[in-house]
C-alpha cells in the first residue's frame, strides 16, 4: 500500500529537496505553476527550447510565490535558473504531483506551504562560528572552519559550502590585502564560462583558482590561462595540496603553476599584518571574517554561510 501523500511529499523532499536553494526554487515555481494551471501537468511544456532550463523559471518568479507568503529575502540570485540539475528536479516533481493528484488530490495550497516551511529553515540556518583562541595555530583555526563546513554538506546532500568558504575565504584575503573594491566577487554558483571569466579571481596577471576537490578540469583552466599569458595560482585545502601538484606534474605544468593550501594562504598573512603578536593577530582575523562576511552578504543568499566570531 502507498503511503500517505504527506510521508511520500516528505520522502522526496528528503531525497531532493535537501540540496539547497536552487532545488527549492524548482519546487515552489512548479507548484505555483500546478496552482495557476492545474494538474496532472505535462512536463515537456516547463522545459524551453534549447531544452537546458526550466521555462519561465527564475528569480522573479520564486519571489512572486515568497512574497505571498512574507518572505523577501531572495532565495537564490538566479531562482535555480542556472542550475544543471533543475530540469531533472522538475521532471521528478512533475510525476510526484501527477501521482499526488491521481491518488488522493492532495491540495496545493498544503503542499506549497510545506515548501514555504523548508524556506524559513533555509533561510534561518546558523552561521559558523569561529573561536578567537590565542593559543590555537591560524592553521587550526581555518581548518576547523572548514571542518564545520564538511560537516554540514554531509548531512545535508547537495550543498556546497566547503566550496563556497574557500571562495569566500580567498576573496577577503585578496581584499584586505589590495583594499575595498579592487577585487571582483561572484557567487560560488555562478560558472566562470558563464562571465568569460579566466579563473575564480583576476588581480593583475595572475589567476586565482580555489577549488575543495582539485582534478583534470581545474588544470585545465590552469593550462588555458599559461596559454593567454596568464599565471595561474591554485588554492585547496591543505588535504588536497599533494593532489593538485600530482596533477599539475601530469599535466607538465608544475614549473609554471602556484599551489598554495588554503591554511598556509590565510594564515601567513594574518601574521604578517599582525606584525606577529597575539592582540594585533587577533584583530587582523577580526577583520578578515568580518570582509568575508561582508561579501557573503553581497554576493550570496544563504546567510548559513556566514561566521559567527566568538
Amino acid at each position: 500500500m502507498d503511503p500517505p501523500s504527506s510521508e511520500r511529499l516528505q520522502a522526496f523532499a528528503d531525497e531532493r529537496g535537501r540540496r539547497g536553494k536552487g532545488a527549492l526554487s524548482v519546487f515552489l515555481f512548479v507548484t505555483d505553476y500546478a496552482r495557476r494551471n492545474g494538474l496532472p501537468l505535462d512536463p515537456t511544456a516547463l522545459v524551453t527550447e534549447g531544452r537546458g532550463q526550466v521555462k519561465g523559471l527564475g528569480r522573479a518568479a520564486v519571489q512572486r510565490v515568497l512574497q505571498r507568503h512574507g518572505i523577501h529575502a531572495v532565495l537564490a540570485k538566479e531562482g535555480g535558473r542556472t542550475s544543471r540539475k533543475s530540469l531533472g528536479h522538475m521532471f521528478a516533481y512533475v510525476a510526484l504531483l501527477n501521482h499526488l493528484q491521481a491518488r488522493d488530490r492532495m491540495a496545493l495550497e498544503d503542499v506549497e506551504a510545506f515548501w514555504i516551511q523548508r524556506v524559513h529553515r533555509f533561510l534561518e540556518a546558523k552561521p559558523f562560528r569561529v573561536k578567537l583562541d590565542a593559543s590555537m595555530s591560524l592553521r587550526a583555526v581555518v581548518a576547523h572552519l572548514l571542518e564545520q563546513a564538511k560537516r554540514r554538506q554531509s548531512q545535508d546532500p547537495g550543498r556546497t559550502d566547503v566550496g563556497a568558504v574557500l571562495q569566500h575565504l580567498v576573496g577577503a584575503k585578496l581584499e584586505c590585502a589590495l583594499g575595498e573594491g579592487n577585487v571582483e566577487h561572484h557567487s560560488f554558483s555562478t560558472a566562470d564560462a558563464s562571465t568569460e571569466r579566466l579563473g575564480d579571481f583576476e588581480v593583475g596577471d595572475a589567476v586565482v583558482h580555489v577549488t575543495a576537490a582539485p582534478g583534470e578540469a581545474v588544470i585545465r583552466e590552469c593550462q588555458r590561462n599559461i596559454e593567454k599569458g596568464r599565471h595561474p595560482i591554485l588554492i585547496v585545502p591543505g588535504s588536497r595540496s599533494s593532489v593538485a601538484w600530482g596533477l599539475a606534474d601530469n599535466a607538465c605544468i608544475m614549473n609554471r603553476v602556484d599551489v598554495f593550501d588554503i591554511e598556509q594562504f590565510i594564515g601567513l598573512n594574518v601574521y604578517e599584518w599582525g606584525r606577529f603578536e597575539a592582540a594585533r593577530r587577533r584583530t587582523s582575523l577580526k577583520k578578515l571574517l568580518e570582509c568575508y562576511n561582508r561579501i557573503v552578504t553581497d554576493v550570496e543568499t544563504d546567510p548559513g554561510l556566514k561566521i559567527s566570531v566568538d
